[in-house]
């Protein structure tokens, strides 16, 4: 899905669509239509999931979310559609005809798989925020199951020459800025890439590693944030990211000499959050006289960060204070309850934790 978004074409995706719907018209015994499904997913498909996602996924406004993810997400889509129904195709040809409802089962779960790639990619969710959206992306498909006549009588008005032509006159504008979304994704890639091949340019190789970080993809980040380091060892920025990485997948030896590295060059790098990233990876190690140090550190420049006072409370717990954990638990959740309202999808994780483990400490 990353490549596809890197260097993917919406014309080549929906052609695909068009080439698996006639293999599925002439050797499978599924009618569906020549250009239902290319509608199906442009309509009513991507446009839901869009809407699905800007609502679990807190990715903004949907008209934000459908002017930049739209072309991405139907061209993945398309391709995932026709990597599906391709195989389906070909397998109904050979298969007794009783057997194709499982096969067409197969394909739809295979289908979904796709799918949720493409929005863990695209949007950059965790795998429960991307497999929900994905799970309920099928409620636009029942609606226009249910819509389909208006529809259909709809759809045979727009399709009249004198109609499509006004449409385009007044709309073209519009309409080809739907296309927009990808083609910038891959002109900033492709800047970059180009960036990346100066063996001088560390930045480049950052500014790569952020966009694979984002997709998920953290194998591709961490060679890009090595090879910055590699360029520039002073690319401070760039070992901070390898220590986050380092922390997420539980190295936290390699974690704590990253964050380390960032506290000597700058110890107030990206406004002190260095001292949030190492104490949470000293209590994570064990380390709690440490992380009580760091955090201390870090509450008392960021007195409203709900994540770090849920660390700082953490460690105090961890080390036997409970009256003080339980008096930072607090000022946890009132700082996420105060956070400004963008902030707060973000910073609700750590005031339910915060209330869980202040009502531990009660009881």
């Amino acid at each position: 899905m990353g490549a596809i978004l890197d260097r993917g074409s919406a014309l080549f995706a929906l052609l695909a669509v068009l080439a698996a719907s006639w293999l599925l018209q002439t050797l499978a015994p599924l009618r569906l239509g020549l250009f239902m499904p290319v509608i199906v997913l442009a309509v009513a498909y991507v446009p839901g999931t869009l809407i699905v996602g800007a609502l679990l996924g807190r990715l903004g406004s949907f008209g934000a979310v459908f002017q930049r993810d739209y072309s991405p997400l139907l061209t993945c889509a398309a391709m995932a559609w026709a990597s599906a129904a391709v195989p389906l195709a070909l397998l109904s040809w050979v298969i007794p005809e009783e057997a194709v409802i499982w096969a067409a089962a197969a394909a739809g779960i295979y289908f979904a798989v796709l799918m949720f790639f493409a929005v863990r990619t695209l949007f950059g969710v965790r795998n429960a925020a991307a497999a929900g959206i994905v799970g309920l992306s099928w409620i636009p498909l029942v609606a226009m199951a249910f819509l389909w006549g208006p529809i259909r009588y709809l759809l045979g008005w727009l399709t009249s020459p004198f109609l499509l032509l006004y449409a385009w006159y007044f709309l073209g504008g519009e309409l080809s800025s739907l296309g927009s979304g990808l083609r910038n994704r891959q002109s900033f890639h492709r800047m970059l890439e180009a960036a990346a091949i100066n063996p001088h340019d560390g930045d480049a190789q950052y500014q790569l590693g952020l966009i694979h970080q984002q997709r998920r993809q953290t194998t591709e980040a961490a060679q890009r944030f090595r090879n910055a380091v590699a360029i520039d060892p002073d690319a401070t920025d760039a070992h901070f990211q390898l220590g986050r990485i380092a922390r997420e997948q539980g190295r936290l030896d390699e974690a704590l000499t990253e964050f380390q590295t960032v506290l000597r060059q700058d110890e107030k790098h990206s406004l002190s959050e260095v001292h949030r990233e190492l104490g949470a990876t000293y209590l994570e190690a064990g380390r709690l006289a440490d992380a009580r140090r760091e955090l201390e550190i870090y509450t008392d420049r960021r007195a409203y960060d709900p994540e770090g006072l849920y660390y700082y409370g953490q460690a105090l717990e961890r080390l036997g204070d409970p009256a003080a954990a339980r008096e930072i638990y607090a000022r946890a959740v009132e700082a996420a309850r105060t956070a400004p309202r963008y902030r707060r999808p973000v910073t609700a994780q750590w005031s339910r934790l915060a209330q869980k483990h202040a009502r531990k400490l009660v009881c």
